[in-house]
């Protein structure tokens, strides 16, 4: 996807999404845009029609239990790439669906000739695509396929340089472009002393003889990390792989992934309808819009006021989305009730279970008021299922941080299906998304 753009001065009427458009002061402290172009494309419920998608181009990482493999994601989406973090175990029918073009295999705290450490799937190796193995994943490599890794003289933990070795041959197409040596950031006491058969040294470091080493297979591996900014030619060996190696053409950008969510949303509603949970904040801002994209009056929005919004905001949700992006909208004000869950709660998990559950009995009281629902949707994204991080499925390997209202704190009891059409992106993807759905970029760049 494209580098998100900062917002510009919203009261100078120079942003695009604010072209065309007029202001209307409400009161000294709330403002309330009227979006006429907004309105404009959202007459009438039908859903627009949008050209049948290419399906996208993928790398799957192998996720060990590295602290980076997210950024290692936001990385390979910077490339205009998709990919996702499967856990260690995934299935290879889970792997087969995203028809992937490459594997990346992350780091990890193990060490690959301990008992118990996480191998890398067969499949990793019998599907025939190619490899990128970092740190952990490169010592994986050379483990599975037939070379030795050891404990090193000296742990290797931050800046270090390597060296280009370049024995030639398509292993080498990994440094395409780069200058022979090159700053890195290491972070591993284990090291490769025995290459597997049909593997190149291809560059070497002063504490790792084989610091990157390939074959002319497509199977690379990286003893440094080149997703974070301390390895500062990262970013352009990671094109090399996905570009060169794997052959991705880069075309995943906020247009494909719109016209991709909404051949799926149709498929996936069904001619069912639609609630949506929305707060005003920019991720259900977005679901909301997307799927009203691919399914019109199938949605409708309840938005729940808690009690815990800026002063007006719930006039300026409504005066948006339901007099001007012309959505069917409930709204509820249930301060109140949250309030009094909330009363006397120092926990913030405890909070934050709360604030799911309340949040859902108030979606179940006003659905059964308007008739029945099908499915609820939800703003959830990538960020929000890492950090809840169940220990199945995608986020496996991750180390939980806190629960999300819209993942960890959703009651088991719940009667509906869920919709969550910004699950797989980043928090810059989701306002990257919104502005090619049209949305006005102060309500993109809202703050929290």
């Amino acid at each position: 996807m494209a580098t998100t753009r900062r917002p510009k001065d919203a009261s100078s009427g120079s942003g695009s999404a604010l072209r065309g458009s007029r202001r209307v002061s409400a009161s000294g402290d709330l403002e309330v845009a009227t979006y006429l172009e907004i309105a404009r494309q959202r007459e009438g419920g039908r859903p627009e029609p949008e050209p049948e998608p290419a399906r996208p181009e993928t790398v799957v990482i192998i996720d060990f239990g590295s602290q980076y493999s997210m950024l290692i994601a936001r990385r390979v989406r910077e490339c205009h790439v998709y990919c996702e973090v499967l856990p260690h175990d995934a299935t290879r029918e889970e792997v087969e669906r995203l028809s992937p073009r490459g594997f990346i295999l992350s780091g990890g705290p193990a060490s690959v000739y301990e008992e118990g450490a996480p191998q890398a799937p067969s499949y990793v190796f019998d599907m025939g695509l190619p490899v990128l193995g970092i740190c952990y994943g490169m010592q994986l490599l050379a483990h599975q396929l037939g070379g030795k890794v050891a404990p090193g003289p000296a742990r290797e933990y931050g800046h270090a340089v390597i060296h280009r070795a370049d024995p030639g041959g398509a292993s080498t197409t990994i440094f395409e472009g780069l200058p022979p040596s090159m700053p890195v950031w290491m972070s591993h006491g284990d090291r490769i002393v025995q290459l597997p058969p049909g593997f190149h040294s291809l560059a070497y470091s002063d504490n790792s003889p084989i610091a990157v080493m390939g074959n002319d297979d497509g199977i690379v591996g990286l003893q440094f990390h080149p997703e974070v900014v301390h390895t500062p030619h990262g970013k352009q060996i990671l094109e090399n792989f996905l570009y060169q190696i794997c052959g991705c053409q880069g075309g995943w950008t906020p247009g494909s992934f719109i016209a991709e969510s909404i051949v799926r949303l149709r498929a996936e509603a069904a001619g069912g309808r639609v609630l949506c949970a929305l707060s005003g904040g920019v991720d259900s801002a977005v679901a909301a819009a997307l799927v009203h994209r691919a399914i019109g009056d199938q949605l409708t929005c309840i938005f729940v006021d808690n009690g815990l919004l800026r002063r007006e905001e719930p006039e300026r949700v409504v005066a948006t989305f339901q007099r001007h992006m012309k959505m069917q909208l409930v709204h509820v004000d249930a301060s109140a009730r949250f309030l009094e869950q909330l009363a006397t709660v120092t926990d913030p998990e405890t909070k934050r279970k709360r604030i799911g559950e309340t949040f859902i009995r108030v979606f179940e009281e006003e659905a059964a008021k308007l008739g029945r629902f099908d499915m609820i949707c939800q703003g959830t994204t990538y960020p929000d299922v890492i950090e809840s991080a169940p220990r199945t499925g995608e986020a496996k390997a991750a180390v939980k941080i806190k629960t999300h209202h819209n993942v960890g704190g959703l009651p088991s009891d719940m009667t509906f299906r869920l919709i969550e059409p910004l699950r797989y992106l980043f928090k810059d993807e989701v306002r990257n998304v919104g502005l090619a759905l049209g949305l006005p970029e102060e309500m993109v760049y809202r703050q929290p």
